[in-house]
């Protein structure tokens, strides 16, 4: 069982959402990094013409992360699974997918996966799915290009229908109604802090959230807050869903995309432009509704 998801890759807008000022170019006072240096030793076959010589391309995709990215029984499976497969089959060629654990942050799954490899073990990817998208840190991370947006995530409450069988519950619900997240991720801070810390008791931490899904309907909670695919995901007929305003929720939504090597702008052209398509004609809607899943457009 996966003990540390990519909730970083949420947290991560929080800590570096851009100045107002800086609102129209949130490059403005970014100063550009030093080049880095023997960090090339890994990148062979990552140019477009020779992965679709070859026949086929890596992916690096979360390990263990339903709905998005799963090994079940050595057939990959989820959301990002069948969208990376998308974007191979416009390609022409054959997808493959590297798992991987999340690092302590999203600076080094990219450094890792995408630009430089781990300093022991590791395989460098053609590309890296589930990257948020955000512009004041694209211009920090120079080394990736980030493009592909192609869903969106948003924060809500699962509940259970029998202990709300009238109104829906908020979290001010949560001093004394018991709530499960996953451990550190953004809706544990966001609960933790609310109303200068009132909620803090009542709040269950779990692995992940599927043990936080898991918890609820097995009735050891009331409610579970996380993102809204994966509890959808972990939800059943006892099971509501709903996504009220959230006070003071600096980012409850957020735009995913992919990453590839800054060298290889080619690819990730044409990985975008796989992706466009894919929305526009319906096809990565198709694959979050035969998941169970609503599909939240991406802002493009």
């Amino acid at each position: 069982m996966r003990l540390q998801i990519p909730h970083h890759i949420i947290l991560i807008f929080s800590l570096l959402l851009p100045a107002p000022a800086l609102a129209a170019d949130p490059c403005a006072d970014h100063v550009p990094q030093v080049r880095p240096q023997n960090a090339s030793r890994d990148i062979v076959g990552q140019e477009l013409d020779v992965i679709q010589d070859r026949g086929h391309m890596l992916f690096a995709v979360y390990e263990d992360y339903p709905p998005y990215s799963w090994d079940e029984g050595g057939k990959p499976r989820g959301v990002d699974i069948e969208i990376a497969r998308i974007i191979a089959e416009d390609l022409g060629v054959e997808a493959r997918f590297n798992f991987v654990a999340a690092a302590e942050n999203l600076d080094a799954d990219l450094r890792n996966n995408i630009w430089k490899g781990a300093l022991i073990g590791g395989q460098i990817a053609n590309v890296m799915m589930r990257i948020p998208y955000d512009s004041a840190f694209k211009c920090r991370v120079e080394q990736v290009v980030f493009t592909g947006q192609y869903a969106a995530e948003s924060i809500a409450i699962a509940y259970d229908k029998a202990s709300y069988p009238e109104e829906k519950p908020v979290p001010a619900y949560f001093r004394f109604d018991p709530v499960a997240v996953e451990n550190d991720s953004i809706s544990d801070f966001y609960l933790s802090s609310f109303a200068g810390g009132q909620l803090a008791g009542k709040v269950s931490r779990f692995a992940d959230m599927q043990a936080a899904m898991t918890a609820l309907r097995d009735g050891q909670t009331m409610a579970a807050m996380g993102p809204l695919a994966q509890l959808e995901h972990g939800a059943d007929e006892s099971v509501g869903i709903h996504q009220p305003p959230l006070a003071g929720f600096a980012v409850s939504r957020w735009t995913l995309g992919v990453a590839v090597n800054f060298r290889y702008r080619p690819l990730s052209y044409s990985v975008d432009d796989a992706i466009r398509y894919a929305i526009e004609d319906g096809r990565i809607p198709q694959i979050y509704a035969d998941y169970g899943l609503t599909f939240q457009p991406p802002e493009r």
